[in-house]
């Protein structure tokens, strides 16, 4: 009985140290660059000055890096973008419908409430993460689905929000419009894409330049996102940001978890990825728009440290469900 129980916990016990080999190292790097902000190490200006390197640099050359490599090749079915899509929407409405019940907050507030139970840390966490976890497999789908989730995510919480303003609707689009041709990450993607169609391919010392900077990419995110978590107040509202929290890393993912593995057809990277994408804590977008709008950037800046600080908790459960431990 004991050396079959042994035989029995040993897949376990491996799975488990695989898991954590996959998080330990992205959620490790996120501690050490809250810790060193919280010491005094990484002043606030310094940790804005590496978000918006990375933001504007890192992660744009590591975009371009990976979608003009050779053999980055696939095809996207509908159902893939039904499944994460399909799945934000479950998340934003619940979490859109149980803000409008809180007492104090506003239609633009519980719009938001539920844009952050939907909109995941992609370019700090989402990227190293789903890299970490599938690969070049993974790859593909990730680019692809980063492509699409950021205008269409940022435009319609734009819309949704300013749906009751007075500006035509013409006027917001093109505002829209101008916002994303900003973007150092959508024009990273438009600009990998036409390179990947056209079949022009970095050498050289423009090769040399793109992988140096792609290769701080993930580290330099991290360490980012940890130095910045020093500035949220999880105390402003535990309760609703603890809901918000639990909304985008169990609810949404399991939204996308059952669409793509129980009701479309896909590769099981590409559902995975999905999976995985959608488990990411909420993204910063969530706290921008806030700040933007201003109103509920106390509740939404705390969602963002809860849903994060939850992470390596509930991506473990998800690596589980998906086979990766």
């Amino acid at each position: 009985m004991r050396r079959q129980s042994s035989k029995t916990a040993s897949p376990a016990i491996a799975g488990s140290v695989n898991a954590l080999f996959i998080i330990a190292p992205i959620f490790g790097i996120v501690l050490i660059g809250w810790g060193a902000a919280l010491a005094g190490l990484i002043s606030d200006k310094v940790s804005d000055g590496l978000s918006e390197y990375v933001f504007a640099i890192a992660v744009p050359a590591l975009i371009v890096s990976t979608l003009t490599r050779p053999g980055m090749t696939g095809e996207v079915a509908w159902s893939y973008w039904f499944s994460y899509f399909g799945g934000a929407a479950v998340s934003w409405t619940l979490g859109t419908l149980i803000a409008g019940r809180r007492a104090g907050v506003e239609r633009r507030g519980a719009i938001l409430h539920g844009f952050a139970a939907s909109q995941s840390n992609t370019v700090f966490v989402g990227v190293p993460m789903i890299l970490q976890a599938y690969g070049e497999e993974g790859a593909f789908p990730l680019f692809m689905l980063l492509a699409v989730h950021l205008p269409l995510m940022m435009g319609c919480a734009t819309f949704l929000i300013e749906s009751d303003s007075d500006k035509p609707i013409l006027a917001r689009l093109k505002g829209l419009a101008l916002v994303l041709l900003r973007n150092p990450i959508f024009l990273a993607l438009a600009v990998g894409m036409v390179m990947k169609a056209t079949g022009l391919v970095p050498t050289g010392i423009p090769k040399a330049l793109i992988e140096a900077f792609a290769g701080t990419a993930s580290t330099c995110a991290l360490v980012a996102l940890g130095a910045g978590l020093k500035r949220y107040r999880v105390l402003f509202d535990l309760k609703g940001a603890t809901v918000i929290a639990l909304l985008k890393n169990i609810l949404h993912p399991l939204a996308v978890w059952g669409l793509a593995f129980h009701v479309f057809s896909m590769p099981v990277a590409y559902a995975g990825v999905a999976t995985l994408f959608a488990a990411m804590p909420v993204g910063i977008n969530a706290y921008l728009m806030a700040v933007r709008y201003r109103t509920e950037t106390g509740m939404i800046a705390a969602s963002v440290l809860v849903s994060t600080l939850l992470a390596p908790i509930t991506t473990l459960l998800w690596l589980a469900v998906l086979g990766k431990t």
